[in-house]
């Protein structure tokens, strides 16, 4: 955390110390202004700066204007002042047009300015030297005025991103650096054009030459820029659509704090990040905690101020310390956004997501954060019926095994106990009935051991629970091949996703009840068993070469038996929502397919 406060403020003192230069030398060269004979010419050629500076090309941490053959038109014909003003006025009204934050006021104009001084400065003093080469004198001078310009602008501007704390990837600067390319090429050719048309013109060149000859460059500018913020758009919601998608996985998976991190950043730029969530008792937790601290739920003492959350809400500095939690945040966070979870009129949430600048959150990211939260909101909601569903089932669980001890060992237990104590009466007068009942009393006993026994390995935490889904099945393939010379197999396509315990469950039951069914009928060699994760459901396959049966008469006799075979499969498949097919023909073998359909969708196509 010290290191990046160190470095905020590095950034900080460097844009300072750029605007106090900057602005030194805009207040130089009005002192030092020569006298302007067209000043109409002059206001003619700031309107097309001010046009290409207000549409820019837009990334993500910055923007790129076509603004540089204007400024070097008017530096050939009126010098370096008279351009240094026109160029500070423009970049000066675009910032305040747009209400940018005082701090790019200052500074954009003054680093363009000091980018186009230092240029005339290294051109003045490269070009001496140049005297000797065979290059045409004024398109080497052009070369180097551009190049250097380019290099100087965007080296400054680098220097602020890398000093900043935020996170200023190679993805970014590569995004950057093709803008950038895209500007140099248009203002390369327009150069060459200047020069080419300069050598040719004869006489003074009036107002419409100028308009005619940077018309397209205006064209170009509001084209270029409104195809990149179309361009930027549909990143945008493509991203949200992923987030969609991948948050929809995340129903199932107990631990899925570490997926919306992540999944959030793919989506907004941000410093520090809170998600808190509210339960049906109305009380709140902090779920996600990421940023310069992790903070945990012990250390917020005033949660229930995000009750008053409403709307989604941008808070900057001046405005920050009235925001709920403020206090919580650090030191060098000037702007958050706060995103209520609401589903249904319901407070189930708040995302709280802030940056170190002051009016950073741009009207697109309140946006997104807003989709954001909305699918958050259903997310949160979904989880808790999913967690009630389980506990409903648990609670079913052992409701049931509540009835078989009671049903089951408890009668055979009191039927014992009953035997034994006719047997004690009897030992003396009726040795031999008493030792008959002893006899059946023990049997009867052992019986009861086998099922208390039986009972206690099935509330085991699951094989799927110990050692995961995948493992488990292997684990069990192996156990089961030593049991018989079948040849099994287990292949898995797809991109493996965690999947809640009850569903973990449900497939393995299925797979192990298919395969011993299959050992002890079908007289099969080979089976073979597939799980695909597949784009809308997960699809289970298992399928056997041995002497298939008669699907109506194994129903007759699963009825007989209503815990095992077929039946318990379609209870099982039942309880999370899967479709249950058996297709069986004699000699041709059996297939067992399984379909459990998922909320959401795969990431891409899996093509079975």
């Amino acid at each position: 955390m010290k290191l990046k406060s160190y470095r905020q403020s590095l950034a900080q003192i460097f844009m300072m110390v750029i605007s106090f230069i900057g602005w030194s030398i805009v207040f130089y060269s009005i002192m030092n202004l020569p006298s302007i004979k067209n000043p109409f010419l002059l206001l003619f050629l700031m309107a097309f700066i001010l046009i290409c500076e207000y549409y820019p090309m837009p990334f993500r941490k910055g923007n790129s204007s076509l603004t540089f053959p204007v400024i070097y038109l008017i530096y050939l014909v009126h010098g370096l002042e008279i351009t240094i003003v026109l160029y500070f006025i423009s970049v000066l009204l675009t910032a305040l047009l747009n209400k940018r934050p005082i701090r790019i006021i200052f500074f954009n104009p003054a680093q363009l300015v000091l980018s186009l001084t230092l240029v005339h400065i290294f051109n003045a003093w490269i070009m001496p030297l140049t005297q000797f080469s065979e290059f045409p004198a004024t398109l080497l001078s052009f070369l180097v005025f551009i190049s250097s310009f380019y290099l100087i602008n965007n080296l400054i501007v680098d220097i602020v991103l890398f000093l900043r704390p935020e996170k200023y990837s190679f993805s970014i600067w590569a995004e950057k650096g093709r803008g950038e390319i895209f500007s140099f090429s248009i203002s390369l050719v327009y150069g060459f054009l200047i020069h080419f048309l300069g050598e040719r013109s004869s006489g003074e060149v009036d107002v419409f030459s100028y308009f005619f000859f940077l018309s397209p460059l205006i064209f170009l500018a509001i084209i270029s820029s409104t195809i990149i913020r179309l361009r930027a758009d549909k990143q945008r919601l493509k991203a949200l659509f992923h987030f969609s998608s991948e948050l929809n996985k995340s129903i199932p998976i107990i631990d899925w704090e570490d997926n919306i991190k992540i999944l959030l950043n793919k989506v907004v730029s941000y410093e520090e990040s809170f998600l808190f969530t509210r339960d049906e008792k109305k009380t709140w937790r902090l779920a996600i905690s990421e940023g310069y601290q992790k903070l945990h739920n012990e250390q917020f003492e005033d949660l229930e101020e995000l009750n008053r959350v409403r709307v989604t809400t941008v808070y900057n500095k001046g405005e920050l310390n009235s925001s709920p939690l403020s206090k919580y945040f650090n030191d060098h966070i000037h702007a958050a956004v706060y995103a209520p979870l609401i589903l249904d009129h319901e407070l189930v949430g708040c995302l709280i997501l802030t940056k170190t600048r002051t009016k950073s959150f741009v009207v697109q990211d309140v946006h997104s954060i807003s989709t954001i939260a909305n699918q958050l909101a259903i997310f949160l909601k979904t989880q808790m019926l999913f967690s009630e569903k389980e506990q409903r089932i648990l609670l079913e669980e052992r409701n049931r095994i509540a009835h078989d001890i009671h049903d089951g060992i408890a009668q055979t237990l009191a039927g014992a106990v009953m035997k034994l104590d006719i047997a004690e009466k009897k030992v003396t007068s009726e040795p031999k009935v008493a030792q008959s009942l002893i006899s059946d009393s023990n049997n009867v006993l052992r019986k009861g051991l086998k099922e208390i026994r039986d009972s206690i390995y099935a509330l085991r935490p699951y094989p799927t629970e110990q050692v995961g889904l995948h493992t488990a099945i292997n684990n069990k393939i192996d156990e089961l091949s030593q049991e018989t010379d079948l040849d099994i197999s287990f292949e898995s396509r797809g991109i493996q996703i965690r999947l809640s315990l009850l569903t973990e469950k449900v497939i393995f039951s299925i797979i192990q009840e298919s395969i011993r069914n299959c050992m002890k009928h079908a007289q099969a060699s080979k089976i073979n068993v597939l799980l695909s994760y597949q784009k809308e459901q997960i699809y289970l396959k298992v399928k056997d070469n041995g002497i298939g049966f008669s699907l109506y008469e194994a129903m007759t006799a699963a009825m007989k038996e209503p815990h095992y075979g077929i039946i318990q499969m379609n209870e099982d498949a039942a309880k999370v929502g899967a479709t249950l097919q058996i297709d069986s023909r004699e000699i041709s073998g059996t297939e067992i397919i399984v379909r459990i359909p998922k909320l959401g969708y795969e990431g891409e196509e899996v093509i079975d």
